[in-house]
């Protein structure tokens, strides 16, 4: 007599790996979006719905202009903008997307590394240094500076002293691990090659003008302060839970 079989139990089978989440294309930071917001619609509205009169009124008023900082003008309430408002305006279409796509490569991981109101203050305070050193250079220039790139080359700065380190496991790509010491960075072959590319191309697209489609030279002063400013001051920025 035979017995009765019991059912044979199905094997478990094992668990599957969770995915690894991929960072979207477009997956910049609000902060980030919202200083290319600005950018935009400052270069639309001067160069699409305001008259060149207009236009010549809102540059001398919003640019920054060396000379009005060195008493060949009478003082006026703008000065006090002047050295924040010029970051967001370009000169160019050219001059405008070069800017943000910079702007997104690095400052979509300082913002989240940072948080959005850091990185707006450190946006204005390297921004501000940018204009310094180019005023220290240019006391009574009277040619008007715009652009982000000053803002932009202070978050280089700050990249290098992350030794361009990212770390995407939370979804967005944030610079990882403490800022590396001054003299860890100086013998980083990786970050002293990228850095040294970088200066070569500022020098020649400052003094030779090698940037087609961006009207007039790139001030490379402007570029050299931010950059000292964001790679020397990213301490002031870091988040107190940063490790």
């Amino acid at each position: 007599m035979s017995e009765p079989v019991s059912p044979t139990e199905p094997e478990p089978q094992p668990e599957e790996a969770p995915k690894p989440r991929r960072e979207p294309v477009f997956n910049l930071p609000p902060i980030v979006l919202a200083v290319i917001a600005i950018c935009l619609v400052v270069y639309l509205a001067e160069n699409y719905l305001l008259t060149p009169a207009q236009d010549d009124t809102f540059v001398s008023t919003f640019a920054f202009t060396p000379a009005f900082y060195s008493g060949l003008y009478p003082p006026s309430a703008y000065l006090l903008v002047q050295p924040f408002t010029y970051a967001f305006m370009h000169g160019s279409w050219a001059h405008l997307l070069v800017n943000m796509v910079w702007l997104a490569a690095f400052g979509s991981p300082l913002a989240n590394r940072l948080g959005a109101t850091r990185f707006a203050v450190f946006y204005a305070v390297t921004g501000l240094a940018s204009v310094a050193l180019f005023w220290a250079m240019h006391p009574y220039g009277e040619m008007p500076l715009v652009g982000a790139s000053g803002a932009i080359s202070g978050m280089m700065g700050a990249a290098a002293r992350y030794g361009f380190r990212i770390d995407r496991s939370s979804g967005s790509a944030a610079f990882a691990g403490e800022p590396l010491p001054i003299a860890i960075v100086l013998r980083s072959r990786g970050v002293m090659t990228f850095l040294g590319v970088w200066m070569v191309i500022n020098l020649a697209t400052g003094l030779i003008g090698l940037a087609p489609g961006i009207d007039g030279q790139i001030a490379w002063e402007a570029h050299i302060g931010g950059f000292v400013a964001g790679f020397f001051g990213l301490r002031f920025f870091q988040p107190p839970h940063a490790g």
